[in-house]
């Protein structure tokens, strides 16, 4: 089960450098996870500041 990131995004971009496997990218409009990527780890979720992301 990936992490997904939700609208709570404000795209400070703090979760991207924490992820292990480079799930992560800026998107258009919030930071999106790569669910093929994503090994479900929580890093990023742990040091998201609004909570944007979550178990999807």
């Amino acid at each position: 089960m990936a992490y997904k990131i939700t609208d709570e995004c404000v795209s400070c971009g703090s979760c991207e450098p924490e992820c292990p496997v480079d799930a992560i990218s800026e998107g258009e409009a919030k930071y999106v996870i790569d669910p093929e990527k994503c090994t479900d780890c929580g890093t990023c979720a742990e040091v998201c500041p609004t909570d944007a992301i979550v178990q999807s």
